[in-house]
């Protein structure tokens, strides 16, 4: 008798994970009541505060202090106009429950299929970054200068390659903290992965280095203006308040990644069969290793020295702009454009050839541009359904009797919470650091414990939320979203530990 093969589960993509929250959340929108806070902003055409109330009406009211004591908005004028503080900002106590739209199953159905439509529309500059990326990879890998980099980088390398996990994740980690280096780490995948495949390890261990060193960076972030400063001016105080907890954090947290890694790196090394995605090895291989054979292996040559400069520099310059210069994902994309056609000379291809590998290039990341349009799709839902004040209202209820250390943990499970359904961090400190930090001084604590938990709570999410990076990130190297979760859950329940701990000596010093 021949046995049958047992049906064996596979884990869905990262398309179907985020289409399956777009479906959740769009529940979510039929359940939880709809609902407001008035929203104040200032005008700098016209010099004015606009406030649109609950229901849609705006007024208008001197750009004065006395106006934001008014509203019970405790930030400083000089926020508001020299451009730091930018978005609308929620005015506490102004919550109103709205009536919901009448649906049917047709609206529902629209709805659904417009979100992913509409988040491709909305991520459009994350997108062409992303394709640009795309294009100069498949260019360089044809000229053969990745493949001989990393030939030469493995070579001295041998025998210390653990330092390439802690250097990469310092870096990276430090550009998180300061300036919340994020959506700009796509970039480095295709770089970074093929050099620890080469070494010995999985591709997991690359992700782990980019990835978690770019979480813990944002998530203990000290002079991130996307984050800390936005979030502490919000709350009317100085970003520099509470600096000591996050340094701590930053560096506690960030050696705790390095460790974590480091320590599944060399397991994989020494047993590959150990690997959690062991499965995939050849295939892995193949996709980024398929020109890197030990017996036929490309000269380092000046030229292919050149090309891998020049993409060095590049970087350097991405993010010299980004911090001081203000670039954001146009500029970005700009810049490497343009290294598109430096490259063109030195890769000595025929026009043909070039248009042809750019284009190939493009096309492996397209899965990728996808991704993020998919998962931009949630927090549209999320936002035509008016859930998003109707869940911070709920959970900034019924602190005012906690103790000092179990507000503290309950704010971090409240920001973890408001961080899985809203990934940006400047919106969430906006729309919710007005009715937050109020409730700091109804329990007694300084008001940057607020902020502390609100950067470690939406951090800490960060690690796993498909609404963030972390479903673009795993496609870039084809790993699903279940491997991610087993590897990371250990690490996450550690850092969660830490962190609390850590808000806990804020409350109490």
């Amino acid at each position: 008798m021949s046995k049958k093969k047992k049906s064996k589960f596979s884990f869905p993509t990262a398309y179907t994970v985020i289409l399956i929250v777009l479906l959740l959340v769009l529940g979510l929108t039929y359940i939880i009541p709809s609902g407001k806070y008035a929203k104040l902003k200032y005008d700098k055409e016209t010099k004015l505060f606009t406030v649109e109330n609950p229901t849609g009406e705006v007024s208008e009211y001197e750009a004065t202090q006395q106006i934001l004591d008014k509203f019970g908005v405790k930030t400083n004028l000089n926020k508001f106009t020299d451009g730091s503080i930018s978005k609308p900002v929620a005015i506490p106590n102004s919550y109103e429950e709205l009536p919901k739209e009448e649906t049917n199953l047709f609206k529902a159905v629209t709805t659904f299929l417009n979100a992913p439509i509409q988040g491709l529309y909305d991520s459009i500059d994350i997108i062409a970054f992303v394709l640009v990326i795309g294009g100069i990879v498949g260019v360089i890998n044809k000229t053969g200068a990745f493949t001989a980099g990393i030939s030469a980088l493995s070579r001295r390398s041998k025998g210390k390659e653990a330092w390439l996990i802690v250097i990469i994740t310092v870096l990276i980690s430090l550009g998180g903290t300061t300036f919340g280096m994020a959506e700009e780490t796509i970039a480095f995948y295709p770089i970074i992965v093929p050099i620890f495949l080469a070494a010995g390890y999985d591709a997991l261990v690359a992700i782990a280095a980019i990835y978690l060193g770019s979480s813990i960076g944002t998530m203990a972030s000290t002079v991130n203006p996307f984050s800390t400063v936005i979030a502490s001016n919000t709350a009317g105080i100085d970003f520099t308040s509470g600096m000591g907890l996050r340094i701590l954090m930053l560096v506690i947290g960030t050696a705790i990644c390095v460790i974590y890694t480091i320590k599944y790196a060399e397991k994989v090394k020494k047993d590959a069969s150990t690997s959690l995605i062991y499965s995939q090895k050849e295939e892995l291989e193949a996709q980024f290793l398929a020109n890197h054979d030990e017996n036929n292996i490309p000269a380092f040559t000046l030229g292919r020295k050149l090309i891998l400069i020049i993409f060095a520099v590049s970087f350097v310059v991405m993010v010299y702009g980004v911090k001081e210069l203000g670039w954001w994902f146009g500029e970005m994309t700009q810049l490497f454009l343009g290294v598109a056609f430096i490259l063109a000379f030195f890769s000595k291809m025929g026009e043909k050839e070039f248009v042809s590998e750019f284009v190939a290039g493009a096309a492996d990341l397209l899965g990728v541009a996808l991704t993020i349009g998919l998962a931009r799709g949630v927090t549209i839902i999320m936002d035509n359904g008016l859930i998003s004040d109707t869940i911070l209202n709920t959970l900034s209820g019924g602190v005012s009797h906690m103790s000092g250390v179990v507000f503290s943990t309950f704010m971090y499970f409240v920001y973890s919470i408001l961080g899985f359904f809203i990934a940006s961090s400047s919106g969430l400190a906006v729309l919710s650091m007005p009715i937050m930090a109020p409730l700091a001084d109804v329990v007694g604590v300084n008001r940057d414990v607020i902020v502390t938990a609100y950067q470690f709570g939406q951090g800490l999410i960060s690690f796993i939320t498909p609404t963030g990076l972390i479903l673009a990130s795993l496609a870039m190297v084809n790993v699903t979203y279940d491997k991610w979760l087993k590897f990371v859950t250990p690490l996450i329940v550690i850092i969660s530990v830490v962190a609390i701990v850590i808000l806990g000596v804020g409350v109490l010093i």
